[in-house]
């Protein structure tokens, strides 16, 4: 499951940049690889409690502590495999999707209807359609400013310069602040609010500093422009989104991590507790660390299938507009990961795509691959709920 998260979900991470070709795919899955594991394993244990406990009443469950890791298994083994197919044809489905359709399918057939918490359910559907509306909503206005600071005025190459930097401190300081307040307690720290508002704004003048050494070691070459009016612009634009990719990795590895690891957190707290089955339980830290590996293999395997589909099948995208469509994507993921609801990461980054698509008029989308999108979306959740039916019985016929 880890590793289908890797090859399906990271592309929300990276296909921007790659697809504006602001970092090249090999540079792509070094940052992915480090600011994801880096996510999974400082911030994602906020999300994991609400995907693990927050869908099924545990207590029905007490006398057969058995079914639930026949389902959690059957959870795993049905998300996991539908990620792979859908890694295979380039599909950028959601893998929040794939396992609360698979734990919702093998809870109301194999347990009952009463097992499932319709009300959390119906919550995380929610998100569904709020992430993508308030990412793209984000990303509409952030990239008006960047047409309004900087492509749309006389000189647009000097306002770049004078600008980014800011969006460059604003990038580093909303990663750092959601990280500090979701709290880092498994690996032993924690802070006050003051605190953490100090450290937000260091580590975003840090980021600021070097975005600003980055930009001077820019050469820029007046002929370039040519062709293409904002071509050294672009290339102020493209030391920018090496912070929000960075940035969006971390939001995605915290957020999604979860995804694969919360139905075996549920395994190994009824195993440990003797077949007791508890609504809260402690996350060890093996466990993330075993989500973060996953996340990373998958990946540099087969990421590159849905990067493509991500970073040049919706718009063409260049480095100001990938910019303001995966900050936008990362803003709203670390805002749901810091109040544990698991939204869609693929939702909201396409969510963000469209929003700078129509801040350029309807003509900029490609609305043949967004059908595609929205059609495998809507495939997920039913394809989750089958396949863990099937394992679940699978599994049970085996085991007992």
């Amino acid at each position: 499951m880890a590793w289908g998260v890797g090859a399906n979900d990271v592309a929300n991470a990276m296909g921007t940049s790659v697809g504006s070709k602001a970092v090249t795919i090999k540079q792509a899955i070094i940052i992915a690889a480090i600011f994801e594991f880096a996510g999974a394993y400082l911030a994602g244990g906020q999300v994991t409690s609400t995907i693990r406990k927050g869908m099924l009443d545990a207590n029905l469950l007490a006398g057969q502590p058995e079914l639930l890791i026949f389902g959690m298994l059957a959870s795993l083994l049905a998300a996991g495999i539908w990620l792979l197919i859908a890694s295979r044809a380039g599909w950028p489905v959601s893998t929040t999707h794939s396992i609360v359709g698979a734990i919702v399918g093998f809870a109301a057939v194999g347990i009952g209807i009463d097992a499932v918490q319709w009300g959390k359910v119906g919550k995380i559907a929610m998100s569904w359609i709020i992430s993508p509306a308030m990412a793209g909503i984000i990303g509409y206005w952030l990239f008006v400013s960047v047409q309004r600071l900087i492509l749309n005025t006389d000189e647009p190459l000097q306002n770049a310069r004078r600008y980014v930097p800011f969006y460059i401190f604003l990038v580093g300081f909303v990663i750092a602040l959601v990280t500090m307040f979701k709290g880092l307690k498994h690996i032993g720290l924690e802070f006050s609010t003051l605190q953490n508002y100090t450290i937000a704004l260091v580590i975003g003048f840090l980021s600021m500093v070097i975005g600003i050494i980055a930009i001077r070691r820019l050469r820029f070459d007046p002929a370039a422009d040519r062709d293409f009016h904002f071509t050294n612009v672009e290339k102020i634009f493209s030391v920018l989104m090496i912070f929000t990719a960075c940035a969006m990795a971390f939001a995605h590895g915290s957020n999604d991590v979860a995804n694969a690891v919360g139905p075996l957190a549920a395994v190994v707290s009824i195993v440990e507790n003797n077949g007791a089955v508890a609504q809260k339980s402690a996350l060890p830290v093996w466990i993330l660390l075993l989500g973060g590996t996953g996340i990373i293999i998958g990946l540099i395997t087969y990421g590159h299938k849905v990067i493509a589909t991500v970073g040049t099948g919706i718009t063409q995208l260049t480095p100001s507009r990938g910019f303001a469509a995966t900050l936008a994507a990362a803003v709203t993921v670390v805002i749901a990961s810091g109040t544990g609801l698991p939204i869609s990461t693929t939702h909201t980054l396409v969510g963000g795509i469209l929003g700078v698509g129509l801040a350029r008029g309807m003509d900029a989308l490609n609305m043949n691959v967004v059908r595609a999108i929205f059609l495998s979306w809507i495939v997920t959740l039913p394809a989750g709920a089958v396949l863990s039916i099937l394992f679940f019985y699978t599994l049970k016929g085996i085991f007992t």
